[in-house]
């Protein structure tokens, strides 16, 4: 049975190039890079070479980086540090409703917890008015945290326009580019970025890395408190491998990026089209074109659920997604859709392709080959879709 990986957005394969260098710090170079021995400072050496390549594929500066374990912990080091070293100055957080629950769920805890919360709705392609957050910032408002490309529909949001906004409010501004890095340029400087989260798996490095850009000067309360690692920001001995590896996925990323993405722009509209050409009463969800991540192919199929797609599929060796791979043992309809104002009974059918570097024109043809079929026999049990017909 052919076995075809399109949920790339979930997490991706680690590349074999990073796979390679980081066995050579598990099992030949492997001293704490906190020790002043030749062990210890070798190790140190790759650490700061990974933030070197980590700041370059964002446009920062190395000592900017602050390695985490991941893109929540990034998330919740912004929004909590932020919080805690800014309470005298203001207690309002502006966010978005189709957001992480990395961010999410962070806010609403500080709403919780003394704080006031701002959640800006977003128009039906899943993207934010820069009209309405200009309208939502107060004096007392400390920070705005607004992803860069949304992990579930693949729109981009105007975060330059977003950026430059908040500087002339002299707001914080913290930005969640998990999804985005590695896909799209990503620059912190020309974005007018304060802080971005990025993570290691979501560009061919291994699970368990990410990192977090604080711009110079922002003061942090940190998360953990302990040996003082990472400038005092991040306490706990670094995952050397794990780092050394995402640095590794970064200068790749950087060096393939534009090729990759004009690939993956031709398989998924060839993708995309032929789910429109083959089943009906599809809604393609999110932006077209360049607005929407070049991997990103989401749309709802009505008279179907989301759940009885994917097992189906996954019968048949192809791995997709019917959301956030955070909220896939769900049962709930995908927040990021009910925001876009999309009926629940809509919502429920919806599914996630998310193609990577290895997929194929095979691939793709297969998919469209299968999911019609699924699409047609599912339908058949289908009471709804049996109104649906009698009525014509």
């Amino acid at each position: 049975m052919r076995r075809v990986y399109l949920d790339h957005s979930a997490t991706t394969p680690v590349d074999p190039e990073v796979a390679s260098l980081m066995m050579t710090y598990y099992t030949e170079k492997y001293g704490n890079p906190s020790s002043i021995h030749s062990f210890g400072q070798e190790v140190r050496n790759a650490v700061e070479q990974a933030r070197h390549q980590v700041a370059a594929l964002i446009g920062a500066k190395p000592d900017e980086i602050t390695f985490t374990s991941g893109g929540t912990e990034a998330d919740n080091m912004a929004i909590l540090g932020v919080a805690d070293a800014y309470r005298k100055k203001g207690r309002h957080i502006i966010t978005s409703a189709v957001e992480h629950h990395a961010v999410l769920d962070t806010c609403e805890y500080l709403a919780k917890n003394g704080f006031e919360l701002t959640i800006l709705p977003v128009n039906e392609e899943g993207i934010v008015s820069v009209e309405d957050l200009a309208q939502a910032i107060r004096p007392d408002t400390i920070l705005i945290s607004i992803m860069h490309a949304n992990n579930e529909v693949g729109a981009i949001q105007p975060i330059a326009d977003i950026g430059k906004l908040a500087q002339e409010h002299k707001v914080l501004f913290h930005v969640d580019a998990v999804q985005s890095l590695g896909k799209i340029p990503v620059n912190v400087k020309e974005m007018n970025v304060d802080l971005m989260t990025v993570s290691s798996h979501k560009i061919y490095g291994p699970k368990g890395v990410g990192a977090l850009y604080i711009r110079k000067g922002i003061r942090l309360v940190p998360l953990f408190h302990g040996g003082g690692q990472e400038k005092k920001r991040r306490s706990g001995t670094e995952n050397a491998p794990g780092i050394i590896g995402f640095g590794k996925a970064c200068e790749l990323a950087g060096r393939r990026m534009a090729a990759e993405a004009a690939e993956l722009k031709i398989l998924r509209d060839k993708l995309l089209q032929g789910i429109l050409d083959k089943i009906d009463y599809v809604k393609v969800n999110g932006p077209l074109g360049d607005s929407r991540l070049p991997n990103n192919v989401n749309v709802s199929i009505r008279f179907v659920e989301g759940e009885s797609l994917l097992l189906s599929l996954d019968m048949l060796g192809i791995a997709a997604s019917s959301g956030s791979a955070c909220t896939s043992g769900s049962l709930d309809p995908s927040h990021v859709l009910l925001a876009m104002r999309m009926p629940h009974e809509i919502a429920h059918g919806s599914l996630r392709f998310s193609l990577g570097r290895q997929n194929t024109e095979e691939d793709i043809d297969y998919v469209l080959e299968q999911l019609p079929k699924i699409v047609e026999r599912l339908r058949m049990m289908s009471p709804l879709y049996d109104q649906m017909k009698q009525a014509q």
